[in-house]
């Protein structure tokens, strides 16, 4: 079975809508860094809080440092994470800066006109802008590169979740903001950070960490193999009656990360456009297959 190329036949598919909301999010990601995060000295980690910092420090222009800091993470993912993956981030590295240094005059245009005196109202748009905009990226499959690229590395060589890894570089820039530009700003960052998760997890596909697929399929032993040898996620075999007609089938039970939802679902209905399938959000997972090994669909691609 040539996964990779039902996976190009998959991300192939809506290839322009899916880059025109790419754009859009990026769009509103530069607009929220004008507008709202570098006025108010906002730190919620990633290289833009670091040229944040870095510009109130040493007076560094800030769109050269995210620029620069974008190229020299590519080449830190080319060594340490490969072509392939490198190559699928590019697109998101490059676009981001533009869309920053683009977007720079209509932010600072509307952060004059539209000011507001309470801390609550600003912080509370920033984590909806941010959080809007970011849950369009990832819903689209693209990634805005920076320092997604030192998550990754931190998954594949010190074996953890992104969720930690993200939470771990995040957590040392928003310190180090801290240190800066004072206690109240680490509140802040943390207050953006997390609403934003919310709204990205929203977006993106509901509130848990992961999906559980019941599938009924007649190529039952197909996908199974697919899942096991292809896609490196652990599946179950569970004895099945039709109410209605009677009729014993197997079916399968699958936990899929949120990330891999959409790609999943779509490889499923490649192998079979008949197969029917149940998703539930799934809260909690203990157990099963090992995830100290890079394990998943984000392997693939």
């Amino acid at each position: 079975m040539d996964i990779p190329k039902i996976l190009k036949k998959v991300l192939n598919k809506n290839r322009i809508p899916r880059l025109t909301l790419m754009i859009l999010g990026t769009f509103l990601l530069g607009l929220n860094y004008n507008m709202f995060l570098k006025p108010n000295d906002f730190i919620v980690g990633g290289t833009t809080s670091l040229a944040i910092i870095f510009n109130d420090l040493f007076g560094w222009n800030d769109q050269i440092f995210i620029y620069v800091t974008a190229i020299i993470l590519i080449g830190i993912s080319f060594i340490f994470l490969g072509k392939d993956k490198t190559l699928k981030s590019v697109f998101g590295s490059i676009l981001y800066p533009i869309m920053i240094t683009f977007t720079a005059p209509l932010g600072e245009y509307l952060a004059s006109k539209f000011v507001f005196e309470d801390m609550i109202t600003i912080v509370a748009l920033t984590s909806i802008l941010y959080g809007v905009a970011y849950g369009i990226v990832y819903k689209m499959e693209y990634t805005t590169g920076g320092s997604d690229v030192i998550m990754q590395i931190m998954c594949k060589y010190m074996h953890i979740s992104e969720g930690k890894a993200s939470m771990l570089s995040n957590v040392f820039i928003i310190l180090f903001g801290g240190i800066v530009f004072g206690i109240p700003k680490v509140v802040y960052g943390i207050i953006i950070l997390y609403i934003s998760s919310v709204i990205v997890d929203k977006i993106v596909i509901g509130i848990s960490e992961s999906k559980m697929f019941i599938i009924n399929t007649s190529k039952i032993d197909e996908i199974e193999n697919v899942i096991i040898n292809e896609l490196k996620l652990g599946v179950t075999r569970i004895k099945a009656e039709g109410g209605y007609t009677n009729k014993k089938q197997d079916v399968l039970l699958c936990i899929v990360p949120n990330r891999d939802y959409y790609m999943f679902k779509e490889i499923i209905l490649e192998l079979d456009k008949n197969a029917f399938f149940i998703i539930n959000d799934c809260y909690d997972i203990e157990g099963g297959t090992t995830k100290n090994k890079e394990r998943g669909l984000n392997s693939l691609y």
